[in-house]
């Protein structure tokens, strides 16, 4: 009989656990969270103290049952959920649940918290239990309130004031924001065209390049030069100038030390994730959590990874010694500090406690492990132990060179910049990632020859280089991510929700890892900025999030924070309904009037997007297009030459659409045949998966190319890249494909994702099939 049970969140864990703690222990699984808010009004009563009403999750009642009927057997309840405020609730929610059935009777319940699933973690931990701490219970209930309090009453205005179906939330929607403000600054981004200089020199015979910096006597800004003519006249006068030589005026050596970064937090392995492995938030978070519940290494299940879910840049004591003694024999002891780092955490909530991201053992390298875990998670845990690695090395020593040349005069000023490491340091195992490839600067690769002071080098020539300003990029996970936690928005284990909850209302849609919002996710934002301006505010938000950190350390009570939101909040409600016309948010004015009744034009939300359309409707039912002029929405339709409707003999046009130009039939809308204006092109690569239809090179709504199997729909195989008649010779998939990045070039890849197969290509990307 067992005397001892063991509650944690995920069934994964439960046989490690077990095994750690010997015969005397059952371990049982609460699969997450137990209970939830009744989905109905009055679940939240904030007339009575935010009293909630709770009910036991459908798939989860089972579970329960099973943790009741075993709790009779047993003496103590050890409440091992996770390590944080999700973790903190439901352990609160097993006890009440367990209390309510009148279940804890003579029962010891004891709450036990453990950073990493190893045997040391979890035995330390039940000698050492604590009690549930019910300042981070109220916090997490103030959160889940004010959440439900915000989509409970603002989501039904939406219905009435845009359509029905939207939410709204008190989180995702600063995040929405984000957004659509980013696309809002592209679009009204005007291009400007400049031009640079640079000196095409060499020294020694070995050649280098110097950027332009002064012409005659002026300091040069990014727009000191604006048109080809003035660049052209620039370009001449410094040839003429130099006649052949630049002069070594001033010659700057210095040494800079890099340091390395911190270990792994939630939000920065999210980036990093993101921007060298290609992860979604999910997917990150998804892989985390199966190298932190336990990997079978071989007879024994091990957790790799402590938790995931942390904001704390600490690292254990016991761990650090282990770090440093691995530096020492794997790179050499003149790579351990003589100290070990210390990083400071940003959060205010940090709990120091925790740790940060780490392997459980840095002894248990990647290469070791590898052939027990998967391709992502291996990818994932030697980004993480290299990341550890790294944080406790010696930082980088680089040598930097700054070069000043005068070109005819000390008035004309090249310079020229490099560096070389003369120490790599941390730098030999990790280098951390940049957002944006345009912030990355090459200077740092660029070596220099050997030059002295007074003494001339040779100039080529001159290239004068015409320039477009670009406008700022569009939001990708790892710079969203990135921006909310700048602002204090979200906390670690909301970030990935936040992204899922955008792309699952339809208000954000991912393209080339890139956000763009919806026509709906505009509309939704701009009547959330403009009528509930300071719940959308970044301020606001994150003050609220800090409030709630402060209710989680005990500094505040949760029921006057409550309070202070809701009254002028459901107020606020209250006045938009009257108000708020839905034409004030759904319709947007321009400044051009109808061309067959007269009355104005506005910009007006439709079922299937944004669209431009007569406010005197329905009497005058005249639509275009956003981005159509009126000439082109009332220009007769082209016929197409020589074809008929194949349903009604009517001839066919062509049309515009939401998406773009495309095929249909006169008769409309008598007749709705429509088809693509341009015919799909057949590749001739059989289909890999069906062996009966071939691969069709086709074009998306969008616009976007992509290639999928001829038989759809009864063969759903698709592929964004062109596919090639090769085997892979790897795995022997039937089938490679052409990809081409600005860092790799062209390449031959199998689209297998368990194979990494990749091979340079030379050849013209279009003849790569051959003939037919």
């Amino acid at each position: 009989m067992s005397k001892s049970l063991v509650i944690v969140e995920s069934p994964a864990k439960c046989k490690t656990i077990e095994k750690y703690l010997g015969k005397d222990f059952q371990v049982l699984a609460s699969y997450g969270h137990v209970r939830d808010l009744i989905p109905k009004e009055g679940a939240v009563d904030p007339e009575h103290g935010f009293a909630m009403k709770y009910q036991v999750i459908d798939r989860n009642q089972r579970h329960l049952q099973e943790i009741g009927k075993a709790l009779k057997n047993a003496d103590t309840l050890y409440l091992a959920t996770d390590p944080d405020r999700e973790g903190e609730a439901i352990s609160w929610h097993v006890f009440e649940h367990l209390k309510e059935k009148k279940l804890l009777k003579d029962k010891q319940v004891l709450r036990v918290v453990f950073h990493e699933i190893t045997k040391k973690a979890v035995t330390e931990a039940i000698e050492h239990p604590t009690e549930l701490s019910l300042t981070m219970v109220n916090a997490q209930q103030a959160r889940r309130a004010l959440d439900y309090l915000v989509g409970f009453n603002l989501s039904p205005l939406l219905w009435k004031k845009i359509r029905r179906g939207l939410s709204a939330g008190r989180v995702q929607s600063p995040a929405l924001r984000m957004i659509v403000e980013r696309e809002l600054e592209i679009e009204a981004f005007k291009t400007r065209e400049y031009w640079s200089h640079t000196a095409d020199a060499s020294a020694q015979g070995q050649p280098f390049k110097a950027k332009l910096t002064h012409f005659n006597g002026e300091k040069l800004t990014q727009f000191s030069i604006t048109d080809e003519t003035q660049a052209n006249q620039v370009k001449q006068a410094l040839l003429d100038a130099g006649d052949g030589q630049l002069i070594v005026a001033k010659l700057e050596k210095k040494q800079r030390s890099k340091n390395p970064a911190p270990p792994f937090i939630t939000s920065t392995l999210q980036q990093e994730a993101a921007r060298k492995l290609g992860f979604t938030t999910k997917r990150t978070m998804m892989v985390a959590q199966q190298l932190y519940e336990g990997i079978d290494l071989g007879g024994e299940t091990v957790g790799l990874i402590s938790y995931m879910r942390t904001d704390s840049v600490n690292l254990a004591d016991e761990a650090l010694a282990d770090i440093r003694a691995l530096i020492a024999e794997k790179y050499g002891a003149g790579n351990v500090p003589k100290e070990p780092r210390q990083f400071k955490t940003k959060s205010k909530n940090a709990q120091e406690a925790h740790e940060a991201i780490r392997p459980t053992s840095v002894q248990r390298l990647p290469e070791q492990v590898k052939e027990r875990l998967t391709v992502e998670q291996f990818k994932l845990y030697d980004l993480i132990w290299k990341r550890t690695v790294a944080c406790q090395m010696i930082h980088a020593t680089l040598n930097l060179v700054a070069v000043d040349l005068n070109c005819g005069s000390d008035k004309n000023v090249f310079r020229a910049t490099g560096s070389t490491v003369t120490n790599p340091g941390f730098m030999m195992v990790y280098l951390e990632g940049v957002d944006d490839s345009k912030e990355a600067t090459d200077d740092q690769d660029r070596l220099l020859p050997p030059m002295e002071e007074g003494r001339p080098v040779v100039l080529n020539d001159v290239t004068a280089n015409q320039h477009f300003t670009e406008p700022p990029p569009r939001y990708s996970e790892a710079s969203l991510v990135k921006a909310l936690e700048e602002h204090g928005i979200g906390r670690p284990s909301t970030y990935a929700t936040i992204i899922s909850t955008l792309q699952n209302r339809e208000y954000v849609t991912i393209d080339s890892k890139r956000f763009y919002p919806t026509d709906v996710g505009r509309i939704v934002n701009k009547f959330l900025t403009e009528h509930f301006t300071k719940y959308v505010d970044y301020d606001f938000t994150a003050n609220l999030e800090d409030d709630l950190d402060a209710v989680a350390r005990g500094e505040k009570d949760w029921i006057p924070l409550m309070n202070d939101f809701w009254r002028p909040f459901t107020q606020l409600i209250s006045e938009k309904e009257e108000s708020v016309q839905r034409k004030d948010v759904t319709q947007e004015s321009i400044d051009e009037q109808c061309p067959e009744c007269g009355s104005p034009l506005s910009i007006r939300l439709g079922r299937n997007g944004r669209f431009v359309g007569c406010t005197n409707y329905p009497t005058c039912s005249y639509t275009r297009n956003l981005g159509e002029d009126s000439a082109a929405a009332t220009a007769e339709p082209e016929v197409v030459e020589g074809r008929v409707c194949p349903k009604c003999a009517s001839p066919l046009v062509i049309k515009t659409g939401r998406y773009g130009k495309f095929v249909g039939c006169s008769a409309y809308p008598t007749c709705k045949h429509i088809e693509p204006l341009e015919k799909p092109q057949d590749t001739g690569v059989e289909c890999p998966q069906c062996k009966k239809g071939s691969i069709l090179k086709r074009k998306a709504r969008s616009g976007k190319i992509f290639y999928s199997c001829s038989e759809y729909p009864k063969c759903s195989y698709a592929l964004w890249d062109a596919p090639i008649k090769e085997s892979c010779p790897d795995c022997h998939w039937p089938i490679l494909t052409l990809k081409t990045t600005k860092r790799r070039g062209t390449e031959k890849v199998c689209p297998q994702k368990e194979c990494k197969y990749a091979t340079p290509y030379e050849g013209d990307p279009e003849d790569v099939n051959g003939p037919g």
